[in-house]
């Protein structure tokens, strides 16, 4: 009787140390995932960062200001002649 209580108290420790070792790598896992995905996001940001940083460089240049004036402005030097193509 005690041999048969002890094997069965031996096998249960052993299932629930299995099952908590599987649960542990699935949740390992997704960690894993999980820190995949946001090295990736790091890394898109970081270079989003460095682009940013070039923006900023180029925003005092006098080519950059006269570049806007005119694209988004619709802002020229004076006496200048502009040509607007009506076919389009």
């Amino acid at each position: 009787m005690k041999k048969i209580l002890k094997r069965i108290v031996i096998i249960v420790v052993i299932l629930y140390a299995s099952i908590t070792f599987i649960n542990q790598q699935k949740t390992l896992n997704a960690y894993k995932t999980q820190q995949t995905s946001l090295s990736k996001k790091i890394e898109e940001q970081k270079e989003n960062k460095q682009k940013l940083l070039a923006t900023k460089e180029d925003i005092s240049s006098a080519e950059y200001i006269e570049e806007v004036a005119r694209e988004k402005l619709d802002m020229y030097l004076p006496n200048e002649r502009v040509y607007i193509d009506l076919g389009k």
